[in-house]
């Protein structure tokens, strides 16, 4: 299985020489700063614990908890790896003692709390999946995070049940893509966003929004009322918080659901309507996925497998991939990401010796 494109989707390829060379190459962060404190290294393969499969990587998921680690912002959780990287697929190079339902030549994806920009991670495998049918190791790398994620807030927290209405904020990121499309997945319901442009506004309307909203023209709260959106948003999914959190709550429907995904404002604090919550019975909650338990992951793999998963098998989902990058240009990816011009999500690339 190479980097072939079965569905033709469209992505930004960037390309340059890497090598080969016989022992793991990693990416490193030199200090914490600019995206070129990141330098590749040298580090001995990691050999899988108990519980746990080794992923001889070939695609690798780039994150903002990746920018924000490399920034000096987030610092991994003791005893986790330095080595950024939190999204990986490959092929299953060994098991570790315990594991059943996985085989060695496996192609899968998976996610880490760290340590993907490798070209080997060792992978808890309650947090691993099969590459869907068709699937490359590009578009399986751009799979595990965002949908953990997605899934944990709309579904878990959001409560969202097919045929409600949805306002997705960021809608044109990668996890805004992949909500778009499966709640348009599991029902009919109106589906909002907002993005900074028209392009990214288009993009998400041909992914399944009604309506995109650009924050950087229009007031999304009386745009979406002057959509029909009236009578209240059921569940809205917000990566930016701070002064959004207020317009939020304006637009909630009665048992409204606002999930916290995200902090792109800057600001950790926000002004809450403690009257609309308790009038209009609003719930305010919040979802982080590093910091939960390897048995809440793997309650979480349990569930989209069921029913995830053969959305994507059938083709009825798929990810939106920007741009390509291989892993030695990581700081490139990041440069890319930190434009926030990128629609869907940025995947490193791996030559394995």
């Amino acid at each position: 299985m190479g980097l072939e494109n079965p569905r033709g989707l469209s992505w930004r390829i960037v390309t340059t020489g890497t090598g080969w060379m016989s022992s793991m190459n990693v990416i490193e962060m030199h200090g914490r700063g600019a995206p070129e404190v990141m330098r590749l290294a040298q580090r001995p393969r990691p050999a899988p614990a108990a519980g746990e499969v080794l992923i001889r990587t070939r695609a690798i998921g780039v994150n903002r908890v990746d920018l924000l680690q490399r920034a000096g912002q987030y610092t991994p959780p003791y005893g986790i790896t330095d080595v950024p990287g939190v999204e990986v697929s490959g092929d299953i190079a060994a098991l570790g003692d315990g594991v059943t339902g996985h085989a060695v030549g496996d192609a899968v994806c998976g996610l880490v709390v760290g340590g993907g920009y490798a070209e080997y991670c060792a992978v808890p495998h309650g947090q691993v999946l099969p590459l869907p049918k068709g699937y490359d190791y590009v578009q399986g790398a751009a799979l595990p995070e965002v949908h953990f994620t997605v899934w944990t807030a709309l579904m878990q927290h959001g409560r969202y049940r097919g045929g409600e209405s949805l306002l997705v904020h960021g809608g044109s990121s990668g996890i805004g893509t992949t909500a778009i499309m499966l709640a348009r997945a599991l029902g009919d319901g109106a589906i909002y966003a907002t993005a900074g442009n028209d392009e990214k506004c288009n993009a998400c309307e041909a992914l399944g929004a009604n309506h995109c909203i650009d924050y950087n023209t229009n007031d999304f709260v009386e745009a979406i009322r002057g959509l029909g959106g009236g009578t209240g948003v059921d569940v809205i999914l917000d990566m930016v918080v701070g002064p959004y959190v207020p317009k939020n709550q304006a637009l909630l429907a009665p048992d409204g659901r606002l999930v916290l995904i995200g902090l792109m404002s800057g600001q950790r604090e926000a002004q809450i309507d403690a009257t609309a919550v308790m009038l209009n019975r609003q719930v305010i909650t919040g979802v982080s996925l590093r910091g939960q338990s390897n048995e809440q992951k793997a309650a979480i793999r349990e569930e989209m497998e069921k029913v995830v998963w053969p959305l994507l098998n059938g083709g009825k989902l798929r990810p939106v991939i920007d741009s390509v990058f291989p892993m030695a240009e990581a700081a490139g990816a990041h440069e890319r990401l930190e434009t926030s011009q990128h629609i869907g999500q940025i995947v490193l690339t791996v030559g394995v010796s």
